[in-house]
């Protein structure tokens, strides 16, 4: 017997042999279709190289590419473990050619290969041709030996394939296997097609013509060759099965499914294990891919691919999560092929014992409820649609599990009412949006949401990727299409461009397609959910419906992810430094820089922040991979995860592990556990550097760093070296003696202050200056000493007019200093004339003349100022006129 590995390995090796690259399989998201939830055939990934957007190196391919339909138009999932050939996972053989041989060659290889190659029976294989593709009847003549009534010509749509309504198309010719007389059914063509003795096993489609708006205009001028072999179909013709999941790698997972829940794969027990084999596949595929389970698009998918294989385990009676316990034996089977099942194990496993535990609750509750709800129900009765949406709404119960679950009762879903249900609830929160107080333009998002559902942010492993326009948003109105020239907000189906939240700010970028150039400055995330590309078209003219490839800036992408990955680090080493009571209070993540706010009654010391900085950088060289996990908040918390300040947490979240435990970290061996929905570096070594460059208060209780990392701070401090270097010029000395001669300079600077503020008080002492008197006056019989001085230190007037008032031994003497346009003003009374003059009194009426107000002190000394320093000579006139009387 061939195994399904020796299949695959053999079917590339022939083609490798002829000519053909091998290809690894694309991931099972298709970030070149928009129009697709999951790569879902073998050409997909070659899709842009058909079209001519893209060219490669060798002109001939061939793969086994993985391909998932469970969902959209593609949708196998009702009927997988209940038909012998539908799966929500399967692999695609096929071998291609981009402009280089054609039908001759491509059905030559088809046909050297099946019957030459693996010695299939001629007499079993039959053949269709499109209608009026006589070129392809005569050459399976010719080439095969083929009768002509072994070569029916279909003239429908299932023998001419087209890419869209615009591109490359042609007609398609299929093989099909006949089972034998045993097994009811006709060929392709017949009133019997339906039937399941002949099976489609490989389609060649033959690209030639060019088509625009659904009608053919043209030859190609490069025809190609595009086809699809389904592995498991393939497999189980040359294993002797007539049912994809009696071939060799569904047996190994159905006997594991069956050894660890004890039950076989018998009577009504025989789907169930036939849905987890399947499910399993296509879940752990996607997962090592990168999907993770959630209530929106690929995500929601996965989800409701593990919640029907859950269902399935519990119906075999398992006790305890079952599902992620058969990911070795998947492993077994296809991991040689696929070594990203074996990189991505311990993710899988993790995932799917999570989402199962959480899952087996939800069930038990939910179908307790729907027993209840269907008392009395007998087959062929439908249940209300208002009583699935409760489920579905209230308990978390999905609608398709519902509906599996009472199938086999046979009872149906009021699917109608579910959706009138489900409209209802819509309209309520439109209403408890509006008066939420948000404003009205704003309500053009809750239309467009409503209408298309969330935005897929695929920039967690994307930085480009094409989308579909599903909405233009113009001066706050949607729009159909907009100009070169105007400001227009971009709403796509999916995108790598991150929208801001969480103190992350938006990405930047360019939105492109054929005559299309759009600059965009910003991304936004209105509602939380749709991301908004505002921009402005530099070229051309876009259009809902059209079909554009995004580009985020990288390298300012690449910022944003250190930056926001050292807000992390930042977090805990404060945390380690300072103590528990540090929060997150607010942050901003922006390309040039992060700032940081967080609790902390007093500023840090030098030796604070030089410790946090060195902690950071630590955990930057030891390079640890930063690893996110899903998780409910419950969960995260539980975990020891810190949720983050402005960030809204849904029924998951994505926690974020880095570093390795040191003093004070937390989690288990990580550094630092927080819940966190941004970008983030892939290796904490891809951060470079950090370097805090300031501490300040932002209100009380709260502390604000600014920090820098990576290129921003190897600038900053090469910044700072030069004004070193330039300092160093200055003082004529070099950098490394810039201090000890800035040390002398203060040093020299502080001995001529003290030497001008003795020449000062010798100066005050004998005699005045600036137009003050310049020898002792009576004024009234007392003994008066005015004087104003320029440049003195107000702090030394008390001093001067001690000695004054000795010199003096009987009299009044007032001071005046005057220093960058101000002026201060002092006065004496000696303690023999305290009676007659107050020095308050004096005082007042100087600072009144110096343009100030007030003044004070005693009666025998008093002080005060005003701005006007120019008037200092009329305030001394001013003293005058009051000891006059």
């Amino acid at each position: 017997m061939t195994s399904t590995n020796e299949i695959r390995r053999s079917f590339l090796d022939y083609f490798g042999s002829h000519g053909h690259e091998v290809v690894p399989s694309a991931p099972l998201v298709p970030y070149n279709d928009p129009t697709l939830m999951f790569t879902n055939a073998g050409m997909v990934p070659f899709k842009n190289v058909f079209t001519g957007l893209e060219t490669r190196d060798t002109p001939r391919a061939t793969s086994s590419q993985k391909c998932v339909r469970a969902g959209g138009k593609h949708n196998d999932l009702d009927n997988v473990g209940y038909t012998a050939r539908h799966h929500t996972f399967f692999e695609m053989l096929g071998n291609f050619s981009f402009g280089d041989y054609f039908k001759e060659q491509a059905i030559t290889h088809a046909w050297t290969l099946l019957t030459r190659e693996w010695g299939l029976p001629k007499d079993k294989l039959l053949v269709t041709v499109y209608h009026t593709d006589d070129e392809a009847f005569g050459l399976w003549q010719k080439i095969a030996g083929l009768s002509e009534d072994r070569i029916i010509r279909i003239a429908t749509k299932d023998n001419f394939w087209a890419m869209g309504d615009d591109g490359p198309c042609g007609p398609c010719s299929e093989i099909f296997y006949d089972h034998g007389p045993d097994i009811w059914g006709g060929p392709p063509g017949s009133p019997e097609e339906d039937g399941d003795r002949f099976i489609e096993i490989w389609n060649l489609v033959f690209m030639q013509f060019e088509q625009t708006a659904g009608e053919i205009t043209g030859n190609l001028p490069h025809p190609s060759i595009d086809t699809g072999m389904g592995l498991e179909r393939i497999a189980a013709v040359m294993q002797g099965q007539h049912d994809n999941y009696d071939i060799d790698t569904f047996r190994a997972l159905i006997a594991a499914s069956e050894a660890l829940t004890g039950v076989k794969a018998e009577g009504a027990h025989r789907a169930s294990h036939r849905v987890i084999a399947d499910h399993l596949r296509s879940s752990s595929f996607l997962l090592a891919d990168g999907v993770l389970p959630s209530n929106e698009g690929r995500g929601y998918v996965l989800r409701r691919i593990m919640r029907r294989a859950m269902r399935h385990a519990h119906l075999l009676g398992a006790k305890e999560p079952l599902i992620h316990r058969l990911v070795p034996a998947l492993i077994t089977e296809m991991g040689a092929a696929y070594p990203e099942l074996g990189r991505a194990r311990a993710l899988i496993e993790e995932v799917l014992e999570r989402e199962e535990t959480r899952f087996r609750q939800t069930l038990a509750n939910g179908l307790k409820l729907l027993d209840e709800a269907t008392l009395g129900l007998g087959e062929g009765a439908a249940l209300p649609g208002e009583t699935a949406f409760k489920l579905y709404d209230t308990f978390g119960f999905p609608y398709d599990l519902t509906e599996d679950a009472l199938r086999a009762r046979g009872i149906s879903v009021d699917r109608d009412g579910f959706d009138a249900a489900m409209a209802q609830q819509k309209a309520a929160a439109r209403a408890a949006w509006k008066g939420s107080g948000q404003t009205a333009d704003g309500e053009v998002w809750f239309d467009i949401a409503e209408r298309v559902g969330a935005t897929e942010f695929t920039g967690y492993t994307a930085t480009t990727g094409e989308a579909q326009v599903v909405a233009l948003v113009i001066d706050g109105r949607e729009a159909i299409e907009a100009r070169a020239g105007e400001a227009v907000t971009v709403i796509t189906n999916q995108t790598p461009f991150y929208g801001e939240s969480g103190g992350q700010q938006g990405d930047t970028g360019t939105i492109a397609a054929a005559g299309l150039a759009i600059a965009v400055s910003d991304t936004q995330k209105p509602l939380g959910k749709l991301h908004a590309h505002i921009g402005v078209i530099e070229e051309g003219t876009i259009r809902v419906g059209d079909v554009v490839r995004l580009a985020i800036d990288q390298t300012r992408r690449d910022a944003l992810r250190a930056n926001h990955s050292a807000t992390h680090l930042l977090h805990q080493a404060l945390r380690n430094r300072l103590g528990g009571h540090v929060t997150q209070k607010g942050s901003q993540v922006a390309a040039e820089r992060l700032r940081f706010d967080f609790s902390q009654p007093v500023a840090l010391t030098n030796e604070d922040i030089a410790v946090v900085e060195a902690e950071v950088n630590a955990q930057i060289r030891g390079n640890s991979p930063v690893t996110t996990r899903l998780m409910t908040p419950d969960e995260a918390i539980e975990a020891g995860a810190m949720a983050l300040f402005g960030e809204k947490y849904g029924d998951e979240v994505r926690v974020l592990t880095m570093g390795t435990t040191g003093a004070g970290g937390t989690g288990a061996g990580a550094y630092s556990l927080e819940l966190c929905g941004g970008t983030h570096v892939r290796a904490l070594g891809d951060i470079g550097v950090f370097r805090i460059v300031s501490e300040s208060a932002v209100s009380s209780g709260v502390r604000r760093i600014e920090a820098l990392t990576g290129e921003g701070a190897r600038s900053w401090l090469v910044a700072r070296e030069e004004a070193l270097k330039h300092t160093a010029s200055l003082l004529r000395t070099t950098p490394d003696d810039v201090e000890a001669r800035v040390a002398a300079l203060l040093d020299e600077r502080r001995k001529l202050e003290r030497e001008l503020a003795e020449a000062k008080k010798a100066l005050a002492l004998g005699g005045g200056t600036g137009g003050a008197v310049s020898a002792d006056e009576d004024i009234g019989g007392i003994k008066f000493a005015g004087q104003v001085l320029d440049g003195l230190d107000p702090k030394e007037l008390r001093g001067l007019l001690d000695q004054a008032k000795q010199r003096l031994e009987s009299g009044v003497a007032v001071i005046i200093a005057v220093n960058d346009g101000k002026a201060s003003i002092a006065a004496a009374v000696t303690d023999d004339l305290t009676g007659k003059v107050s020095a308050v009194d004096l005082v007042r009426a100087g600072v009144a003349a110096l343009g100030g107000k007030g003044g004070g002190g005693r009666p025998d000394m008093a002080q005060g100022g005003g701005p006007d320093g120019a008037s200092a000579a009329a305030a001394l006139d001013a003293v005058r006129a009051v000891m006059a009387g």
